[in-house]
């Protein structure tokens, strides 16, 4: 009998955040930043959990402080993360997170990780929007890595076209929002305000 693969957890925190024009990392969202409120998060759900940063990350004072996986590959975006994470512990499966979801919640990330089926590639949720699988909260198995990195390779980047093609599990969302990201001021302000007690969220 198979055993499933334990199970990593890898926050993406390599972006630039040239639309938010702050790093979206160290962004307070309820007390903490964003970084160590989505680390917090995965951590409950894994053996061990790291930041994905870029090489010129590393030293940055708010990614210093947890255990980090770095980007080998350039100008790649999410999928460089994933594939250094793979690479890195190619035993096990990854919870990959993106940091800029302030309305992650554990109860969210507890459903992905009971629905999670080990013989697909991936198990991820369909975004509330359009039903396209959402990547960056997803867990990615050892099985595709290989696809993934072939995928890449052949000039393509983007998550979301990989788990389209390649037969990901999808799970529907019970909270509309929690995947909701924060890219600009205005998503920030939007995302504070859906977070206060007696919103509508």
């Amino acid at each position: 009998m198979r055993a499933d693969a334990p199970l990593a957890g890898l926050v993406l925190a390599g972006g630039r955040s040239r639309r938010m024009q702050v790093d979206k990392a160290t962004l307070a969202f309820a007390g903490e930043s964003q970084l160590a409120r989505a680390m917090r998060l995965v951590a409950a759900h894994t053996t061990r959990a790291y930041v994905s940063v870029r090489p010129d990350q590393r030293e940055e004072a708010e990614r210093a402080r947890w255990p980090q996986v770095e980007d080998r590959l350039v100008d790649v975006g999410p999928a460089a993360g994933i594939l250094a994470a793979q690479e890195a512990l190619p035993d096990h499966s990854w919870l990959v997170v993106a940091v800029d979801l302030p309305l992650l919640d554990a109860a969210t990330l507890a459903a992905l990780v009971a629905a999670r089926d080990p013989a697909a590639p991936a198990t991820a949720y369909r975004a509330s929007g359009d039903g396209l699988p959402e990547p960056l909260c997803a867990i990615w198995e050892p099985s595709s890595h290989a696809p993934l990195a072939s995928f890449v390779a052949g000039g393509r980047s983007c998550p979301r076209k990989f788990l389209l093609s390649h037969g990901a599990k999808l799970v529907t969302l019970a909270t509309p929002d929690a995947l909701a990201n924060v890219n600009t001021p205005d998503d920030y302000a939007a995302a504070i305000a859906a977070a206060r007690p007696g919103s509508a969220r």
